[in-house]
């Protein structure tokens, strides 16, 4: 069975500095290649800074953006996951994350869980991804991401699972006190990753922002799970580059043992669902 190096870079993103971002990102790609690494993750919306009200129109990318192809010519032997603003045909703008690897723009997944709380407006800013798809990376890995809030649904990663990801790529942008009434951020990001991992046999990848700008607090914290929960490795509050290797056959074991997305019944739970909204919609009538 294989192994996979994989690496999170917590990197300090300038708020709509696509210019310095790009840099950073070169930066942290060569040393994590120094390192051997495999599969290196960046934050949510790495390459524009996580903005509150971003100004859309200036720094949404199409998928063949010059930016967007210096990352992927400088992924030569290596998978690079980083996240920005996209732009479609029809001129929505989406939170999106690209995977890029020998020069080509491997796929892109659009945030599905627009964050409408709190401190957090998403929705007001961007479009809803419509797909959640894994894709097939070297020796038999096959990576499902998920943007921040997407893994608060609790739906989704089990459907990362049962779409036949065993790694979960996780960017992030939480920010002290962004959700607001004492909610602990930190804390609950420890709960909700080393369930999912556990629960479904994913090791995970968690990339979150570092540093103070604009009156947010980004916590740092990011960390690589395997696919029982346990943490690998684990970054301070600062700019890091975390490394990690992951075991495919311990991923295998870990679902044998605890075989959650082999037994739970879709099936089921689609039915259930069926009657949930056929018995709301009776009520509202």
């Amino acid at each position: 069975m294989s192994s996979l190096k994989v690496a999170v870079a917590q990197i300090r993103c300038e708020p709509a500095d696509l210019t310095a971002n790009l840099a950073a990102h070169l930066d942290a790609i060569a040393r994590a290649r120094g390192e051997g690494v495999e599969l290196l993750l960046f934050p949510e919306l790495s390459l524009t800074d996580y903005l509150a009200a971003p100004d859309c129109e200036a720094l949404a990318q199409t998928p063949d953006a010059e930016v967007l192809m210096r990352l992927a010519d400088a992924a030569d032997g290596i998978t690079i996951s980083a996240g920005f603003i996209e732009r479609d045909e029809r001129g929505s703008f989406f939170n999106s994350q690209g995977l890029f690897r020998d020069g080509r723009l491997l796929a892109i997944h659009r945030k599905l869980n627009l964050p409408g709380y709190g401190a957090l407006r998403e929705d007001r800013v961007y479009a809803r991804g419509s797909d959640l798809a894994s894709v097939e990376l070297a020796a038999g890995w096959r990576a499902a991401t998920l943007i921040c809030a997407d893994a608060w649904n609790p739906a989704l990663p089990w459907l990362a699972a049962l779409g036949g990801a065993n790694l979960l790529l996780l960017p992030a942008a939480s920010a002290l006190g962004a959700v607001g009434d004492g909610f602990d951020n930190p804390r609950g990001w420890a709960i909700n990753l080393a369930h999912s991992a556990m629960t479904y046999g994913l090791p995970t990848l968690f990339a979150n922002h570092c540093g103070t700008r604009g009156g947010a607090t980004f916590w740092g914290g990011a960390r690589i799970l395997d696919a029982s929960g346990h943490e690998l490795a684990r970054a301070g509050a600062g700019s890091e580059l975390i490394v990690a290797e992951l075991s495919q056959a311990d991923g295998e074991a870990a679902r044998r043992r605890l075989p959650t997305a082999r037994d739970s019944d879709p099936a089921l739970v689609g039915a259930l669902l069926r009657d949930l909204i056929s018995n709301s919609e009776s009520i509202s009538s």
